[in-house]
């Protein structure tokens, strides 16, 4: 006998937006992917650590969808329980002191606050989050960044939600690299707690103008995407790389790789994750046969995917 759905095992006891088989594409940049089991937006943090501790109780995986800015998910959808955090489920704080200045922000609030927030305080040292889309939560999970620094190196300490509670961490406990940090297992990222140093605001917007100006240049920033595809396999740089074997502009179905960034795959409108990692996998077949370079995901898949045809 089957069990019952999992909105009636656990979702009817939660506090918050709650619904079974709810659309996940429309939340993710590049409009792909199919439906979340059971779609929960806590009303609290009691109601979050329910979430996680129901969940672990009935044996089903938990994942947070952030901004969508990374995220690849599924045709078949996320199983078990999708956890999006309000943007406002904790007020922003900051803190001004002699030389620096402190800014906590919730996991759900957009990236942005933090690049406002500087500025405001007259705090310098995250231009390099200008623009990048999602969230805070998502930018401490991947240590997301750009040619010009990385999120955990300005990160204090970091809230952190499991089934048993929550609680603070120092980020000099947590272990980061290139697009990924450590988290304890089952842990989820609350709030984060930003120390800038005090100074020249001008020359920090001058960065962040400069910075946003080559990125509307060089990146498909205006159609459905899902941010760089591969981790840049150093010393060379996937797009160049991708760009190399042909593939600039190649479409498999309704998505592209884009004709201005080769490591960028856009939604030309009605694309399935399908069309995506098909071509993910061309490009990594291609680049291997010609230059013996592995290239990895950067973006993160999520859910369950159609295998990809055999040619």
């Amino acid at each position: 006998m089957a069990s019952p759905p999992l909105f009636d095992r656990i979702g009817r006891f939660l506090e918050g937006e709650v619904r079974a088989d709810a659309p996940l594409a429309p939340w993710t940049s590049i409009r792909v992917g199919g439906p979340a089991e059971l779609w929960v937006k806590p009303a609290s943090i009691d109601a979050l650590v329910t979430t996680l501790s129901l969940a672990r109780s009935e044996g089903v995986p938990v994942h947070v969808l952030g901004g969508g800015a990374n995220s690849l998910i599924g045709d078949g959808g996320i199983p078990g329980v999708t956890v999006k955090l309000p943007g406002d489920l904790f007020a922003e704080e900051r803190q001004i002191r002699a030389d620096d200045g402190l800014i906590t922000l919730c996991a759900g609030a957009a990236i942005a606050k933090i690049t406002n927030a500087m500025k405001a305080l007259g705090l310098v040292g995250a231009e390099f989050l200008a623009g990048i889309p999602g969230t805070v939560g998502g930018a401490v999970t991947m240590n997301a960044g750009t040619r010009s620094g990385e999120c955990m190196t300005v990160v204090d300490a970091v809230e952190l939600a499991t089934p048993d509670g929550v609680g603070w961490v120092d980020a000099r406990e947590l272990r980061y690299g290139y697009r990924h940090t450590v988290l304890p297992p089952g842990a989820v990222v609350t709030r984060a707690r930003f120390r800038l140093p005090k100074g020249d605001v001008a020359e920090s917007q001058r960065k962040m103008d400069e910075d946003l100006g080559y990125r509307k240049r060089t990146q498909p920033l205006s159609q459905p995407n899902c941010g760089s595809v591969f981790v840049n396999p150093r010393p060379h740089h996937a797009g160049a790389l991708i760009e190399q074997v042909g593939l600039k502009g190649h479409r498999i179905g309704r998505a592209q790789i884009s004709t201005l960034h080769a490591n960028w795959i856009v939604n030309l409108g009605g694309a399935t994750a399908l069309d995506v990692t098909s071509l993910m996998a061309l490009a990594q077949r291609r680049v291997f046969e010609r230059f013996g370079v592995e290239l990895k995901a950067e973006v993160k898949k999520v859910g369950v995917f159609t295998p990809i045809p055999e040619e």
